[in-house]
């Protein structure tokens, strides 16, 4: 537990030091005071946390000193704590009953996707599982090439889209490869897109509506790749993509390189989408299970 706690507060030390760390000097104060609420209001949305969580928590705070008498700032630490960790929900466990499961990862450019299925395909097969990698992003050669590198590095194996390549028909072939070969687990690699261009979510949709032809109740999981250091601005994003696809769980990736660690809670309290994993580093096994305890205790912890 102890190596597990330090590998969260090492991988989240940038949100810690940018804005949960400074908490040390608002709680060091003797009393609370009206300037107590405001640094404290000013820090938790520096973190990202967003407005509306912000008052939310400050709300409850409030409540906390009034119905506990407390005095003195110091106290408020402990309270911080316990209604951050309240607002976090547990991921739920994994259990894919459909063989093989399909899981459809999406996501925007640059939001670290690929490498995340490859470190998600590590994971499952260290599990025991046959995991097949799909590249359907037909758009960026480069995409395909870094997954290949990625399959080979980590002796997986994978089938990729030509460049140009209509990516529902690769889904297609590829989920009924699977099928037949008695793979385990497919992860489908698709083509980072903006969520604000119409075409390219509407093709994204054709990708998600193809996977079910190919295999009933396909993709059995889609799971939404977020670029940490992107803050509140992932928000939009998530929204537009849990529409189109119907997102059943996200990946917070880049968040040992993100000062915006706060926004954990607001994708939590304003999409009700479960956090499944969180990327705190670039080796493989950094793709870590995410825990809502180690999580507030890494972004509240001190140097």
């Amino acid at each position: 537990m102890a190596d597990l706690f330090t590998r969260w507060k090492e991988g989240l030390s940038r949100s810690s030091q940018a804005a949960f760390g400074r908490l040390a000097a608002v709680f060091g104060a003797t009393e609370i005071k009206a300037e107590t609420w405001d640094e404290l209001e000013a820090l938790l949305i520096q973190a990202d946390l967003g407005i509306e969580t912000t008052e939310t928590v400050l709300d409850a705070l409030r409540s906390g000193v009034r119905t506990g008498g407390l005095r003195r700032a110091s106290e408020l630490s402990s309270l911080l704590e316990a209604e951050l960790r309240a607002r976090l929900d547990a991921p739920p466990a994994l259990e894919f009953t459909a063989r093989p499961a399909v899981i459809l990862l999406v996501g925007v450019n640059g939001s670290g996707k690929t490498t995340t299925i490859a470190k998600l395909g590590r994971r499952f097969a260290d599990e025991g599982k046959r995991v097949l990698l799909v590249g359907a992003d037909t758009f960026r050669a480069a995409a395909v090439d870094q997954l290949q590198v990625w399959a080979e590095r980590l002796g997986l194996p994978i089938i990729a889209g030509r460049m140009g390549s209509d990516p529902g028909a690769v889904v297609y072939d590829s989920l009924q490869s699977a099928l037949s070969k008695g793979y385990d687990l497919v992860l489908v690699d698709t083509a980072g897109r903006l969520h604000t261009r119409y075409n390219l979510m509407e093709e994204l949709k054709k990708v998600y509506r193809v996977a079910g032809k190919a295999l009933a109740g396909a993709p059995h999981a889609v799971w939404l790749v977020l670029d940490a250091t992107t803050g509140q601005n992932a928000l939009a994003q998530a929204r537009a993509f849990k529409e189109a696809v119907a997102v059943t769980g996200v990946i917070l990736a880049k968040l040992d390189s993100s000062a915006r660690g706060g926004m954990a809670f607001a994708i939590q309290k304003e999409l009700g989408l479960p956090i499944l994993f969180a990327g705190l580093g670039e080796k493989p096994e950094d793709l870590t299970p995410f825990d809502p305890e180690a999580f507030v205790k890494g972004i509240m912890a001190e140097g």
